[in-house]
């Protein structure tokens, strides 16, 4: 049974997608796993980087996308989704990496998510508004070893539906004060998310982005990121039972590269040494992977 991981910030910019794509596609050429992503956002990165725009306009003609999905779910006279078709499969612009699959965002789920959300006022208090992609998904998850969710720059109806499936979340975020700002935030509005729906959903950490070895703003917002577990980690029982712990800082900081913002084109680089940098990059992006799938089980 495959593991959920969704990412999410309600900042954008912060390098949440190629952050995404990084971890399946080190997932899976380099640690062997085989991989699910779901695009929740329907600015449709993820979609495009993976597959390129017209391949992504013929999957969105034929409605096997993430919209048709939900859409699905809120008219009884479509037809019923099928999954395992939309599914585009063996995605990446790299030919040395097969062993990940899609499921596609598309640009007209910006309205569908309207109607999901007036359909959960409709039911104040179901939880079927929320369940529809974890009952989608259920009959394939069992074919990945990871799902990687990424989600929309908010914690609207669609992100819920992500964190209903999820298992666990990261948060990338760049080492400045407006990227790690609403964190608390975030955190607050997930805890409240899950305590109303009972779901159980583990932070695994942040992923620094965008890092500037240079930059001393950078670093000092580590440090402070870093001391706030620490201190939180020193109170009594009783305090830190009435909030929620601060992220960790997952301990290998993808630098801020030319090459790493160019791996968002749909082009085959070749290796993923030479799509994300031979200057350290390859190697920081391998050891967030690394973590992550390490300890993944320790966390959940």
């Amino acid at each position: 049974m495959a593991t959920v991981i969704a990412t999410i910030n309600l900042k954008g910019g912060v390098g949440k997608t190629t952050t995404t794509a990084a971890l399946a596609e080190f997932m899976s050429a380099e640690f062997g796993y085989k991989v699910l992503l779901v695009d929740l956002d329907p600015q449709t990165n993820l979609t495009t980087m993976m597959i390129g725009e017209q391949r992504w306009q013929e999957v969105n003609d034929r409605k096997q996308t993430v919209d048709a999905l939900f859409a699905s779910a809120l008219d009884a006279d479509l037809p019923e989704f099928d999954v395992d078709r939309s599914l585009v499969r063996g995605v990446s612009p790299l030919e040395s990496v097969r062993g990940i699959d899609l499921l596609a965002s598309s640009l007209d789920l910006m309205e569908t998510q309207e109607e999901m959300n007036a359909w959960q006022y409709e039911v104040p208090g179901s939880l079927e508004p929320l369940l529809v992609l974890r009952a989608a998904l259920a009959n394939v998850r069992s074919n990945y070893d990871f799902i990687l969710l990424d989600c929309a720059p908010n914690l609207g109806i669609v992100t819920a539906n992500g964190l209903m499936m999820a298992d666990a979340y990261v948060v990338p975020a760049i080492p400045d004060v407006l990227s790690t700002y609403g964190i608390p935030q975030l955190q607050r509005r997930v805890q409240r998310f899950t305590d109303r729906t009972g779901h159980t959903l583990t932070p695994l950490g942040l992923i620094i982005t965008k890092y500037r070895g240079s930059s001393s703003l950078h670093r000092t917002t580590i440090e402070r990121l870093q001391r706030a577990v620490f201190e939180y980690d020193a109170l009594p029982a009783h305090e830190r039972a009435s909030r929620p712990r601060p992220p960790t800082v997952i301990p290998h900081w993808i630098p801020e590269s030319n090459q790493i913002a160019q791996s968002a084109d749909f082009v085959d680089f070749g290796t993923l040494r030479q799509k994300y940098g031979t200057h350290g990059q390859f190697e920081t992006l391998r050891n967030v992977t690394d973590h992550l799938v390490q300890n993944v089980g320790v966390y959940l």
